[in-house]
């Protein structure tokens, strides 16, 4: 089986997940600068077979759309001309940056650490994909 491969898409940067080969266990893989994620993800898509992107959908407390969402959109599109063969799912994505956020000082991680927004970025890709993968 391929990898399902999850993106907590930012601005600046783009935190990326992904399931072992068997689909069961999301794991994060990195964080990359936005400008270069379509480059990155090319390069993994070379190594290791992907069958599928999740896409977090970031949504305000009362269900409507964030303000985010419309960068998210251009970037779908670039997404799916790249790699036409590649079906997009989204996934809802609210909360996970607290969530992100709560794991780490639960593990008793350092605040300098912490304070490492990439890192945030990362766990909340890999939360985002647990997520889908319950879904399904």
């Amino acid at each position: 089986m391929a990898r399902i491969l999850a993106l907590d898409y930012g601005k600046v940067r783009t935190g990326i997940a992904v399931t072992d080969e068997l689909q069961l266990i999301a794991s994060g893989l990195t964080t990359v600068e936005t400008k270069d994620l379509i480059s990155f993800l090319a390069d993994y898509i070379n190594n290791e077979p992907v069958e599928l992107f999740v896409v977090g959908l970031p949504k305000q407390m009362d269900n409507t759309q964030s303000e985010s969402e419309d960068l998210i959109q251009t970037f779908l599109k670039k997404l799916s001309n790249k790699f036409p063969a590649i079906p997009i799912e989204r996934q809802d994505e609210r909360f996970t940056s607290k969530m992100a956020f709560q794991s780490m000082l639960d593990s008793g991680m350092k605040k300098k650490k912490r304070q490492d927004k990439s890192l945030v970025d990362e766990i909340s890709a890999t939360l985002i994909l647990q997520a889908y993968l319950y879904r399904i």
